[in-house]
């Protein structure tokens, strides 16, 4: 345990002065009067840093939240949920997502503890997907992204509206289906049962902090660089005229939200830096991405069994196309 813990600490630190060494690297090489005979790397470095600088912010922030729910509120409040009626579970867990800021990684052992816990498995489905779009920092960081645009309000409305809506699609697909048929036996786990000291809480709230901003940073700084990459190294005219495709658009922006793996509180602005492409094609972009992407697809492989994961995959995917579809023909 000592050693894994040591290597934990290691492998954090090394991941913060890399953050810092890149951001340091690439402010002085966005000055150097080299760069400048060199357009492809000053523009690289200039799209790159940017989204890092726009978007380092919220991840602080979101962290910060994560930690303080994780900690300090107990999970007992979002069983009350069980309580409802049921055709009032599924929209209120996905709202719930409001009130408890949890990132796409944190959502998943919440959910699989809820439902450990005697929460609908449907319902907990439900939040866990809506959390990580619904939250108020992730519409912030929506907001902040794509202000000063025509589409702004497009945008932050239709991501929390088509979040909710292909939140709860996902939950009334699970249905009636047991925990025993979701969930992957740990014959070896053990509930949590918050019997911690009060004074050691802050010393959990800052490990949270610390571990949650530094995964997020290495997901931010790998998406940043491949958008940053595509934006460079792309021709312009194969970009507008694959935005120009309105449902291809949509795919290749949901799947590119799949492959980048960032964390929703910074990924309204690599979406905002796609400016080639409809407010469609950007929802699909930051829908689907906080619900289906790399990561996420290790982490439900290891909690749920097969079955679930291709139902999410599918019923996330299929209501992300037709929802961002249906409001590019509204407001395109």
């Amino acid at each position: 345990m000592a050693a894994t813990a040591r290597n934990t600490g290691t492998a954090q630190r090394s991941t913060l002065v890399a953050v810092l060494l890149v951001l340091a690297a690439a402010a002085v090489a966005v000055r150097s009067p080299g760069v400048e005979s060199i357009e492809w790397l000053r523009t690289f470095l200039v799209i790159f840093g940017s989204l890092l600088v726009q978007a380092i912010p919220f991840v602080v922030v979101g962290a910060l939240a994560a930690a303080l729910v994780e900690v300090f509120v107990p999970v007992s409040a979002l069983e009350r949920l069980g309580r409802l009626p049921r055709p009032l579970q599924l929209p209120a867990a996905a709202l719930a997502g409001v009130l408890f800021p949890i990132c796409e990684c944190g959502s998943v052992p919440v959910a699989r503890r809820l439902m450990l816990r005697g929460l609908t498995p449907s319902a907990a489905i439900t939040f866990m997907l809506a959390a990580p779009v619904l939250n108020p920092v992730v519409i912030a960081s929506t907001f902040v992204a794509f202000r000063g645009r025509t589409t702004l309000w497009t945008m932050v409305a239709g991501r929390f509206a088509l979040g909710l809506i292909v939140a709860v699609a996902v939950g009334w697909v699970i249905g009636d289906r047991t925990k025993d048929r979701l969930l992957k036996s740990r014959p070896d786990e053990r509930e949590e049962l918050e019997l911690e000291r009060p004074e050691a809480r802050w010393r959990r709230f800052f490990v949270h902090l610390g571990d949650d901003f530094l995964f997020m940073a290495r997901y931010l700084m790998f998406g940043a660089a491949i958008a940053a990459a595509i934006q460079t190294f792309l021709p312009a005219s194969l970009l507008t005229g694959l935005a120009d495709l309105p449902v291809l658009s949509v795919i290749a922006m949901m799947g590119l939200a799949v492959l980048l793996s960032l964390c929703s509180e910074s990924d309204a602005f690599v979406a905002a830096s796609f400016v080639q492409f409809a407010p469609s094609a950007q929802l699909g972009f930051l829908v689907l991405g906080p619900m289906v992407d790399v990561k996420l697809l290790a982490l439900y492989a290891g909690t749920f069994r097969r079955g679930f994961v291709r139902t999410v995959v599918v019923a996330a995917s299929a209501t992300t196309l037709v929802g961002a579809l249906w409001i590019g023909v509204v407001f395109g």
